[in-house]
């Protein structure tokens, strides 16, 4: 790639340009950035979906599954606008580009390491043959130059990390995305307050693994320590934690009602056999994982605990997955996400034997979450008749929706607009995944 390739591009370039994101919130945060760059560079942003010029696709690989739905809304944008520019970043380009070049119509692939780089490779007309930017990811911690944040309200994601040093047996994230690499603590601090001059109420802090992040001898929790001294910041989530990771005094940060760090944390299970987390290379046993919970419950008012969990690693029998099913049931856990495992090829699992049968994997995921349902409306059911603080975000079929700080879902009707307004709700009902309130 030349320099003179790579210049920012500053006439006869498309003037509508959409983005579209797959995956967790570190790519929604890398996302908005390149949308700021979009503006900056007189693009004007369009809802994917709608005709454009340009399309940048930010793509996830944790499963084939997600491969398969970067492979669809590629084939959908491309057949809807065929003479556009299409540009494909991310984690599935930086693993999968070789499919992803096979895909008739795209322009340009760019792997992680130049992902918030994309716009200095677009060019002005279509490419014969796709232009492929994958290059060894650093291991250097990291700043991230971002000028302004138009059109952003309410919640917002920052990137504070990337990268994981753990290299579980299932997961290919570490490839995709590399070493563990920390965002300088002043860099994401000046993008915190940006945010928060252009509306924003609550942050969600965003990485790989959040609590590897190490910058000048700082962890995650004087992350949020710095964050809470921004005027204005009313509440700071951090998206995800692995268990081994987690300062104690991020605990008692989020049961001081002085601080906006809110009662919430989602801690990834994973399996409740200690067999297969051996397999699975998890840094933590069973009793572990139930004892952080029960502590979190004992140590934080009204926190909500969240987990991930995973059925039909290989080797998993029905008793291991009982084994998942009980700790899911007794512990404390507030609500799980259930995922089926999928093979990766280079992962360690990937080469194990004992593969699962593709109906019990559904058959046990099935399970899993018929069981995390029941135990989120029990969460939810807990706090009818409470009041409590809700950030709205959108009406959806008459109702303005939002979330309480500990992430109960609640719906009002009002004729007054709510949009990214702080309120407080008595709840008084639950319909379906939400609980529904009047305002007071």
């Amino acid at each position: 790639m030349t320099s003179h390739s790579r210049k920012k591009r500053e006439c006869g370039k498309p003037k509508r340009a959409c983005l579209h994101t797959l995956g967790c919130r570190l790519n929604q945060a890398e996302t908005a950035i390149i949308e700021d760059e979009l503006r900056t560079r007189g693009y004007d942003v369009v809802a994917f979906g709608e005709p454009a010029d340009l399309a940048i696709i930010n793509t996830c690989t944790v499963t084939r599954e997600a491969d398969a739905k970067a492979r669809q809304a590629i084939r959908g944008f491309v057949r809807a606008n065929p003479h556009a520019f299409t540009a494909v970043i991310g984690c599935y380009s930086q693993m999968g580009y070789d499919a992803i070049a096979a895909i008739e119509g795209v322009d340009l692939i760019v792997g992680n390491q130049e992902k918030l780089n994309v716009l200095d490779y677009v060019g002005e007309t279509k490419n014969a043959v796709p232009t492929v930017v994958r290059g060894r990811i650093e291991r250097d911690d990291f700043t991230i130059d971002r000028e302004s944040a138009g059109g952003v309200s309410k919640r917002s994601n920052l990137k504070v990390q990337d990268g994981c040093d753990f290299m579980c047996s299932f997961c290919i994230i570490a490839f995709a995305r590399g070493r563990a690499r920390s965002r300088a603590l002043d860099d994401l601090l000046g993008e915190a307050r940006l945010l928060v001059s252009r509306g924003v109420k609550e942050i969600v802090v965003a990485g790989v693994n959040i609590g590897l992040y190490r910058h000048d001898g700082k962890d995650i929790a004087d992350v949020a320590e710095a964050l809470a001294q921004i005027d204005g910041l009313r509440h700071v989530r951090i998206s995800s934690l692995e268990l081994k990771t987690i300062p104690d005094r991020l605990l008692a940060m989020m049961d001081d009602p002085a601080h906006p760090l809110v009662p919430y944390v989602h801690v990834p299970l994973q399996s409740g056999s200690d067999r297969i987390l051996k397999a699975m290379k998890r840094r933590y046993t069973r009793k572990q994982f139930v004892e952080f919970v029960h502590r979190a419950k004992e140590n934080v008012r009204d926190v909500c605990v969240g987990t991930d969990i995973m059925a039909g690693f290989p080797g998993e029998t029905d008793g291991d997955f009982d084994d998942t099913l009980s700790v899911l049931r007794d512990a404390p856990i507030d609500y799980a996400h259930v995922f089926k495992y999928s093979e990766r090829e280079g992962t360690a699992s990937a080469r194990l034997p004992d593969k699962v049968d593709p109906k019990d994997v559904t058959r046990r995921a099935a399970m899993a979450r018929r069981l995390a349902a029941i135990k989120r409306r029990r969460f939810y059911e807990a706090h009818l008749g409470r009041e409590l603080s809700v950030l709205f975000e959108d009406q959806q079929d008459g109702l303005w929706c939002g979330y309480t700080e500990n992430y109960v879902r609640v719906g009002v009707r009002s004729s007054e607009s709510l949009e990214n307004e702080i309120r407080q709700v008595r709840l008084t009902r639950l319909d379906g995944a939400m609980a529904l309130g009047t305002l007071r």
